[in-house]
């Protein structure tokens, strides 16, 4: 499903709106992911088996052009698991269910990355889920179920990821607002105390 998905991709001007996405920034970024792509085809740990295929210009000549790009890994520490390439590039590990418990994938997942920014499970088993939910609570700032990992939907979605991400503060929410004060808590009694003990302790 996810190669198929991936073959009916298109790339190019941003003003088709049938593209899924546009071309390359500049030069700097495409040598970047360029490059990652060209390690992963020598790399005896990594597969490509989707496209991998880049060209320096589209049919318009509008500049590097580079096809999403699915990359399996053999090995679920490898450092293409936990880096970000800003670029069409995803990583893949197939775990072998009938050797590994979820929740020990879970626990891969948890402890793979230095960052906590965003994460998704897709799951039909709503226990599968809510395990999920549960081990992954500090694993990611936005966790989303069935649905896609995504950025900052501005003034309707908080986002911010702790660990290497950030402190967790939540932009676009009220409480990010406490970042920039310093928050002091007051309580004030309206009826003098006229003995130590406590209600409670009055029989």
């Amino acid at each position: 499903m996810l190669l198929q998905e991936q073959s009916r991709l298109k790339v190019g001007r941003p003003s088709d709106l049938e593209n899924i996405y546009s071309n390359v920034i500049n030069k700097e970024s495409s040598d970047r992911i360029t490059l990652a792509i060209d390690l992963a085809v020598r790399d005896e740990e990594l597969t490509i088996l989707a496209s991998g295929r880049y060209h320096d210009e589209d049919e318009a000549g509008d500049g590097l052009v580079i096809e999403p790009t699915i990359i399996q890994t053999s090995n679920p520490k490898h450092e293409y698991m936990s880096t970000e390439f800003f670029g069409p590039i995803l990583t893949v590990y197939v775990y072998d269910d009938a050797k590994t418990s979820w929740s020990e994938t879970l626990e891969l997942v948890n402890s793979t990355s230095a960052y906590a920014l965003t994460g998704a499970v897709f799951a039909r088993d709503r226990g599968a889920v809510e395990e999920a939910s549960r081990a992954l609570r500090h694993a990611v700032g936005n966790f989303y179920i069935n649905d896609k990992s995504t950025g900052s939907v501005v003034g309707q979605q908080p986002f911010g990821g702790s660990r290497a991400s950030g402190t967790n503060d939540k932009a676009g929410a009220p409480s990010y607002l406490l970042k920039w004060v310093s928050a002091q808590s007051v309580k004030e009694t309206f009826v003098p105390i006229s003995r130590l003990a406590h209600p409670s302790m009055i029989h």
